[in-house]
Formats: structure tokens, C-alpha cells, sequence
């Protein structure tokens, strides 16, 4: 990308809907999809929409939907104009939207038509208008209305500074506590030209758009990236079950798509790994590790073209990827890079390719940015990561002292996390800071290790580790629909099987683990743990 006089939508998006006008832009997958050109009417007519409804410059919207091409094409309007855009999460309850129109002050909602329900019992009097996302229909609770008309243009221009603030996000974090994270135009504008020098983005790539739009990771990296190069992003209208991805990965034959650790280790548990193990042939050779190196490979050519066949960067972030998941990966030769970032770095810190991934590792950081492990260990150099740079947050809203309390005075953001940088500076996660269990002799132990061994134990679908008073305890959920199948023609209680189960995964972790990570207990989930956006287990409601 050419940098312009700024870093703003009004100043770049114009020159990429004429030079890719022609190409296709948006759309649900298997349907006709919008062009640029269309795009570009439709964001014009959206901003005169916006105009006859008394929104201006440094209002607030929010946009609470489903993944469509409406919410880029609404988002890049609000951007147009100056007026702040507030993405929320579609899993966010009424209680926690109310508590953010409030904070936010938001003056508009666009929202799509299955989460409607959710905004019955909000009263909040500054909200002014309620707009349906699909057809831009004025909804009855709305004070104020207009018409929606497709060849109206805006009636003013807009120069909109790059460094105020654009998008304002709130954050489903692991620690239970939702900030307002005020980003710039600048701030994603730019770390979407970080992202493109980490995988080069060509204008026939096409992309395929799995997580939420209002996360940043998939805002700026699954919307404002490949629209910037010229490429097509496709939706789904559904939920991303196994035969709806199936569906559309045949129909799209995505290039490009932008994924969490989950999604990859679900296929791999749930699809790969049983099919190796179904004959007893494969399931021997699968121990000898010659023989396992040609049991990926010929799995991952078959799940290569599962995925449409055309993959070439199928990026996994969010939260580490399980080292076994990631062994199959490399084994099979599947196209998988990592990346690192959180939502007040826009999000990207560091990342690599497909051709350049490190076993368990995440890459060197971004170009424009410094990344540096603040008061590293001197025995393993692990430390807090810290990072510097255009794509880091102005700071949380309304929030001065939490923004103090991760910007220091120069402007290096504290991530939270723990990392360690090779020799070649490329970073390696630990785990949360927060989440790093002190031992009774003072040694760190990390719980996400605990969980990746738990995780692979057979059965086992999710755990979480926690500290209770000076104990490490497992809260495991096992597959119980896999024992029930397993077990159906024997006289197998389900309940004493899952507790035979326990006392083995207790037996094989306490032969693993070193003597101060041992779990003394083991502690059945029934429930799924609940998750955030990027599909981390919300820790704080376990604790």
C-alpha cells in the first residue's frame, strides 16, 4: 500500500473502490457478490442516510450484527464521516449492551435482525435511532427517522484526522473486566499494512470470514486488509458448524482465512485423529514416528482440500495452538501461520507466514513497531512482552488511570503477557501474566501448559487449571457422547467410566508434569466453559 497524505478511509478507500471497481468485494458465500464500485455507492448512500438523521462528526454508532457485507460496507461509512464507530460483540448480553450505550454515550445502533431481541429491554435515553443492518429500515422504538435511499449522495466532504478517535471497542476479556479501547483511523489503517508486509495480499485473493467482524482481530486483518489490496471477502449466513464450513470452503476456495487455535484443534481431535485410528493397522503404525510423518501428510492433503484447495495462508491467532495440532500441522505441509496481538494493538504485534513458521513459536514483530521482553528472567529470558508503535491504542475511554497503568510514559504498551525472543528475535508466548500460578518454593507455573497436556489425553474435549488455596486443581470436560458410543453395547456405567478416566488422566499427568505443576485434583466440567470472542476460556468465572 502506497501511503497517501493520511492515513484515513476517505483518503484511501476512494482510490481503492476506482482501481479495483470492477472486482468483487463483499458477499455471502455462493451469491452474487458486491463489487467495489457497488460498495462505494452503497457507502455514499449510507453517509447521506446518516446525514438526514442529524449524525455527525464525533457521534457515536454502534454496529451489533452477524457477519454480512452491510456491517463493512455501515463501518467504512461511520469512518467517512468522522463519526465514531462502536463494533459489539453478538455474544454480549443485554445487560452488558446497556452498560455501554450508557458508557459510550451512543447515539445510533445499526443492528442485524437476529439480535433484535436483545435491545427490548434497554432503556437508554440517548440512543436516538435503531436502524435494521440488512435494509437499512428505521425501527419503531427510533426517535427520529428517515429513507433509506440507494442513489442519494452525501450532501457535505469530510476530513477526518487520522489520529482522533475512530473506533471505540469493548473488550470480552478473559479477566471478566470490559474496557473501551479507543483506536484511530491511523492505529488499524496502518497495522493492516503491517499485517500485508507479514503475507503479501494480491487483488484475486479471496477471503473467508469466520469470527466476529466487532473483534479486532478479524476488523482489521478479515475486512480492512483485504480491502485495501483489491481482494474478496465472502460470509456466512449461518453458524460455522462442520458441514456449513464444508459448504462454503468448496463454494469459495478461500486463499485466505483467519482463525483460532479451537477451530484447527477440533478438526484435528474430532475428524483427523480418529480416522488414523480407526483400523488397528494405522493406529500401530501411528506410534513409530516415520510411519506418523506419513500419516499427516496424507491426512493434511485430504483436509487441504476439505479446506477448497486453495489455502495459502490459513492464520491462527487468539490464544496459543496446541503443540500436537501444531505437529500434524507442520507434518502435513498445511499452509497455517501464527500471529500475536491484542485489541489495543489494532491488534497485530508479530506474526509470520506459511513459509516461515517455528515450531511453538509466533514470529518477529511487525514493521513500524518495537517489541522488547521488559525485565526478562536471566535464566530463561522470559519477561513481560512490551511493545511501541502507530498500531497501539490512545488509551481507554473515560479510563485514565487503567490507561497509566499499561502506557507508560513514552508510549510502551504492557501487554500482560509473558514472552521470551530468540536469538533471530522471534517471539514465543508463555501465557498471561495474570494468569502465571506462583509456586509454594516461588516457581512460575503456567496453567495453559497443564491445560495442553490435559488437552490431549483422550476424551477430553476443554480444561481449565486453577489454584485453590495453594492446590492445583484440573477442571476437565470430557466428550461423554464419544464414551456413550463407545461404550454402548457393554454394560459400562457412564459416570464410573469418566471417573476411571480421571484417576488415568490424573496418573498420566502426575507422570508428565514436574513435582510443583502436579494437579491434585481432577474436577469434572459437565457444562461448556464459557468463552470469549476469540474463543479463550473466561477464566474469572472459574476462579
Amino acid at each position: 500500500m502506497e501511503k497517501t497524505n493520511a492515513y484515513t478511509f476517505a483518503e484511501l478507500l476512494p482510490e481503492r473502490i476506482k482501481q479495483y471497481e470492477k472486482n468483487d468485494a463483499l458477499g455471502f458465500a455462493g451469491e452474487k457478490a458486491t463489487s467495489y464500485a457497488e460498495m462505494g455507492d452503497k457507502i455514499y448512500a449510507i453517509i447521506s442516510f446518516l446525514e438526514k438523521l442529524n449524525i455527525k462528526e464525533g457521534d457515536k454508532v454502534a454496529i451489533f450484527g452477524q457477519n454480512m457485507p452491510n456491517w463493512g460496507i455501515v463501518y467504512f461509512a461511520l469512518q467517512f464521516m468522522g463519526v465514531i464507530a462502536v463494533p459489539l460483540l453478538p455474544d454480549f448480553t443485554s445487560n452488558e449492551l446497556q452498560n455501554i450505550f450508557r458508557h459510550s454515550n451512543t447515539k445510533a445502533i445499526f443492528v442485524s435482525e437476529n439480535l433484535t431481541y436483545k435491545l427490548e429491554d434497554i432503556n437508554c435515553s440517548n440512543m436516538e435511532v435503531f436502524i435494521r443492518m440488512e435494509n437499512m429500515e428505521i425501527l419503531p422504538q427510533s426517535k427520529i427517522s428517515a429513507v433509506y435511499e440507494e442513489k442519494a449522495r452525501p450532501k457535505k466532504t469530510y476530513a477526518t484526522d487520522e489520529n482522533a478517535l475512530a473506533i471505540l471497542l469493548y473488550t470480552s476479556g478473559t479477566t471478566g473486566e470490559s474496557k473501551g479501547v479507543m483506536l484511530s483511523q491511523k492505529n488499524v489503517l496502518i497495522n493492516a499494512e503491517q499485517a500485508a508486509n507479514v503475507q503479501n495480499i494480491k487483488p484475486y485473493h479471496r477471503f473467508l470470514s469466520i469470527l466476529p467482524l466487532s473483534h479486532t482481530y478479524e476488523n482489521t486483518l478479515g475486512l480492512i486488509l483485504p480491502i485495501l489490496y483489491g481482494a474478496s471477502v465472502s460470509y456466512l449466513k449461518k453458524p460455522p458448524t462442520s458441514p456449513v464450513l464444508l459448504e462454503a470452503m468448496a463454494i469459495v476456495k478461500p486463499h485466505i482465512m483467519l482463525t483460532v487455535p479451537m477451530i484447527i484443534e477440533k478438526v484435528y481431535r474430532n475428524k483427523v485423529l480418529p480416522t488414523i485410528k480407526k483400523k488397528i493397522t494405522t493406529r500401530i503404525l501411528y506410534g513409530f514416528r516415520p510411519t506418523q510423518i506419513l500419516l499427516h501428510k496424507i491426512a493434511g492433503k485430504k483436509l487441504y482440500a476439505n479446506f477448497g484447495g486453495n489455502l495459502i495462508f490459513f492464520g491462527i491467532g487468539g490464544a496459543k495452538l496446541n503443540a500436537k495440532v501444531e505437529r500434524f500441522l507442520r507434518d502435513a505441509k498445511f499452509p497455517y501461520a501464527i500471529g500475536y496481538g491484542l485489541t489495543e494493538t489494532s491488534p497485530l504485534i508479530a506474526g509470520s507466514n506459511a513459509n516461515h513458521t517455528k515450531f511453538q513459536a509466533i514470529g518477529p514483530k511487525v514493521k513500524y513497531a518495537d517489541l522488547k521482553i521488559h525485565n526478562p528472567n536471566p535464566k530463561t529470558g522470559e519477561g513481560e512482552v512490551w511493545t511501541k508503535g502507530p498500531n497501539i491504542m490512545l488509551g481507554y475511554y473515560k479510563d485514565e488511570q487503567k490507561t497509566k497503568e499499561v502506557l507508560t510514559e513514552d508510549r510502551w504498551f504492557k501487554t500482560g503477557d509473558l514472552g521470551v525472543l530468540d536469538k533471530n528475535q522471534v517471539l514465543t508466548h508463555k501465557g498471561r501474566l495474570k494468569n502465571v500460578i506462583i509456586g509454594a518454593n516461588g516457581e512460575n507455573i503456567y496453567p495453559e501448559e497443564i491445560e495442553a497436556l490435559i488437552n490431549n489425553f483422550g476424551h477430553v474435549i476443554e480444561s481449565l487449571v486453577i489454584e485453590k488455596k495453594g492446590k492445583l486443581l484440573a477442571l476437565v470436560r470430557f466428550n461423554v457422547e464419544a464414551l456413550e458410543e463407545k461404550y454402548a453395547d457393554l454394560k459400562h456405567d457412564i459416570e464410573e467410566q469418566i471417573l476411571e478416566l480421571s484417576n488415568d488422566l490424573q496418573h498420566y499427568l502426575n507422570q508428565k508434569l514436574n513435582k510443583i505443576s502436579r494437579v491434585q485434583s481432577i474436577i469434572i466440567q459437565k457444562d461448556p466453559f464459557k468463552r470469549t470472542a476469540t474463543q479463550k476460556i473466561k477464566r474469572y468465572l472459574y476462579i
